[in-house]
C-alpha cells in the first residue's frame, strides 16, 4: 500500500492551499460614489401608486429655490429600502391612505449646496415658513444642516401620509409664507394628514415625540412610526418625517450622482 506518500502529498497540498488567499474572502471594492449602482432605482417602479412631492426640485423648500443635483422629480432608493417601503404602502392602502414622498436619495452636491446656502446669512427667502424662530447663522452649528447626510447613502427617505383619493394641493406662494409650526388651518395647505408641523420645519414641534402637539397629530406620527419600524426603518427623533433603513446596503458610501 502507498498510504504514507499519499498522506504526505495531501498534507503538502493543504499547506499550499492555506497559503493562497481565498477568492471568497477577498473584499469587494467599494462602490464608486460618482456612479449610480444598479440597485438604486426609481421607487415608482416598485410602488407605482406612490405619491411624490419632491420639494428640492422646486422653490418650496428652506432655500426658496431648486437645489443643485435635482434634475427630475423622482424618488431614488436602494432596492432593499424600496421593497420595505412597498410593505408599508400595502398596509396603508387597506386604510384608504398612501405614503407621500418629500425626498429620497440626495446627492452629495445637494448637501454641499445646503452648506453653501447656510454660509450666506443674507439669503433668507424662505425664513418665514421654515426657520422663523432661528437666525440663519445657527442652522449649521445647531446641526439643522450638516456636511453629510444619510440621504446620500440611498436608504433614507422623508415622507408623510395622505388620504385617498389624494386631495389637491395649491402651488406654493413665497409672498404668502406662514410659520411651519402654526396650526394646519393656518400654515401652507399640504395635502397630507396633520402631523403637527410642515415638512422641513426647523422647530422643536417637529421632534417626533414632542408632547406639545395635539392628540390627532401624535396619532398620525405614531401610525407612520409604527409601520416604518415594523418594516425595518429607524426614525430620526428630531424630524417626524425622516426614516433610514436599518440594514442599509451602503452604510459608508455617500453617493454624488444627480437625481434624474
Amino acid at each position: 500500500m502507498r498510504t504514507r506518500p499519499l498522506l504526505a502529498l495531501g498534507l503538502a497540498l493543504s499547506l499550499c492551499l492555506a497559503a493562497v488567499p481565498s477568492l471568497a474572502q477577498t473584499p469587494a471594492p467599494p462602490p464608486d460614489p460618482s456612479q449610480r449602482p444598479a440597485d438604486i432605482l426609481d421607487v415608482q417602479t416598485v410602488i407605482p401608486d406612490l405619491v411624490l412631492d419632491i420639494r428640492y426640485i422646486t422653490e418650496h423648500n428652506f432655500l426658496g429655490r431648486p437645489v443643485v443635483g435635482y434634475e427630475a422629480p423622482k424618488c431614488l432608493l436602494t432596492r432593499r429600502a424600496a421593497q420595505a417601503l412597498a410593505l408599508v404602502q400595502n398596509e396603508l392602502r387597506l386604510q384608504g391612505l398612501s405614503l407621500k414622498i418629500y425626498d429620497c436619495f440626495r446627492p452629495q452636491r445637494a448637501v454641499n449646496d445646503f452648506v453653501a446656502w447656510a454660509q450666506d446669512v443674507g439669503d433668507v427667502k424662505a425664513k418665514t415658513e421654515f426657520y422663523p424662530t432661528l437666525e440663519k447663522a445657527v442652522l449649521f452649528p445647531q446641526h439643522y444642516i450638516a456636511e453629510r447626510s444619510g440621504h446620500s447613502r440611498g436608504s433614507t427617505v422623508d415622507l408623510t401620509i395622505v388620504p385617498l383619493p389624494v386631495p389637491d394641493q395649491p402651488a406654493w406662494d413665497a409672498s404668502r409664507q406662514v410659520e411651519c409650526f402654526k396650526p394646519a388651518a393656518q400654515r401652507y395647505p399640504d395635502n397630507s394628514l396633520d402631523f403637527g408641523t410642515g415638512f422641513d420645519c426647523f422647530h422643536e414641534l417637529s421632534h417626533s415625540l414632542n408632547p406639545e402637539v395635539g392628540p390627532t397629530q401624535r396619532a398620525n406620527r405614531a401610525l407612520l412610526r409604527s409601520l416604518m419600524d415594523r418594516y425595518g426603518f429607524n426614525h430620526l427623533p428630531s424630524e417626524w418625517w425622516h426614516y433610514t433603513l436599518r440594514n442599509e446596503p451602503y452604510p459608508d458610501t455617500y453617493f454624488d450622482f444627480p437625481v434624474r
